[in-house]
């Protein structure tokens, strides 16, 4: 049976990549979108969601609930220098689609109680929605099946300060607040798993341009505009966790190793804000995540390459493609 899930999503570069797994592989039951402050401006999120829905063909079958547009505590933090507009201006006529009147931590309440113990959430931006979701509702971390969350690095190197991930340095208390909640986790991290394991070359992302379909123009163009910025700090390639993150829920077997850890979240200090201390098993701390350590690289290439490969074309003519 497809495995039914909601997406919590900041929708840029290879949260699009994400989100067309959610839509285009029969594994998959995607439920709902709910959006969250991150990666690009808010409403910009927004427009990028719609594009990759055009991209899958799947306009307005899938509702988007729009979330949080600040984190709980602090000032939101852009990652524009990182993905410019978030789909490499690309641009699409919205006349006629509507997202849902329902804020999206109402929809997270309400899609896991009416299912209690069925939904897992994919969270692959700030922990903001999921953190106001615990909050609001004591019900809702039991009748959530489990989080994936992509975010954090497992004792290593951040990406946004030396010693962060974006999406835990965003909303560092949200974070906190998930992980202290009780939730099933499973955490995809960035270093080192990411970056070992899910970065595209340029000659990869050449085969993957190659297939000559729509998704995969798709797929270029909303990437390309981040590969520079990466190559310019030392990354060999596109990264995406995000898209791995979701793959791995709908495909275990590309999971090789992985491993119980206590993870908390740093919310005081400056230098270190949003450092996910990963500790693993040798300090007395209770296991509160499954961390995923090493993944079949080759596997999920070959995955994401099947799904660019498929014929399916837009619904809409995009702008600029």
């Amino acid at each position: 049976m497809p495995i039914p899930f909601i997406l919590d999503t900041d929708t840029a570069q290879d949260d699009c990549v994400a989100m067309l797994v959610g839509l285009l592989d029969p594994e998959s039951d995607l439920r709902a979108v709910t959006m969250v402050a991150g990666n690009v401006g808010f409403d910009r999120q927004v427009h990028n969601a719609w594009l990759t829905m055009n991209a899958a063909a799947r306009l307005a079958d899938v509702p988007i609930h729009l979330g949080s547009r600040r984190p709980l505590m602090r000032e939101w933090v852009s990652a524009e220098n990182v993905h410019g507009d978030g789909s490499g201006g690309l641009d699409l006529d919205l006349t006629g689609l509507e997202t849902s009147d329902e804020h999206a931590v109402d929809a997270l309440i309400r899609l896991t109680a009416e299912s209690p113990g069925e939904l897992t959430i994919v969270c692959i931006g700030p922990l903001t929605n999921i953190a106001m979701a615990v909050v609001k509702d004591p019900r809702f971390v039991a009748n959530t099946r489990a989080l994936y969350i992509m975010g954090g690095s497992n004792n290593g190197r951040g990406n946004i300060t030396a010693a962060a991930e974006y999406n835990f340095y965003v909303d560092p208390e949200a974070a906190r607040v998930v992980f202290e909640a009780g939730f099933d986790i499973t955490v995809v991290p960035w270093a080192p798993l990411t970056l070992r394991d899910a970065v595209f070359t340029r000659e990869r992302l050449a085969e993957l341009d190659a297939l000559g379909t729509p998704l995969s123009a798709f797929f270029r163009r909303v990437c390309e505009g981040t590969l520079a910025f990466d190559e310019s700090v030392g990354i060999p390639g596109s990264t995406h966790p995000d898209s791995l993150t979701a793959s791995i829920l709908l495909h275990p077997e590309l999971i090789l190793e992985a491993a119980d850890y206590n993870v908390q979240i740093e919310t005081s200090s400056d230098l270190t804000r949003g450092y996910s201390a990963m500790s693993w098993g040798v300090h007395d701390l209770a296991a509160n995540a499954r961390v995923i350590e090493r993944i079949d690289a080759e596997g999920f290439y070959a995955y994401l390459r099947s799904l660019l490969a498929l014929p399916t074309a837009p619904e809409r003519p995009f702008v600029g493609l």
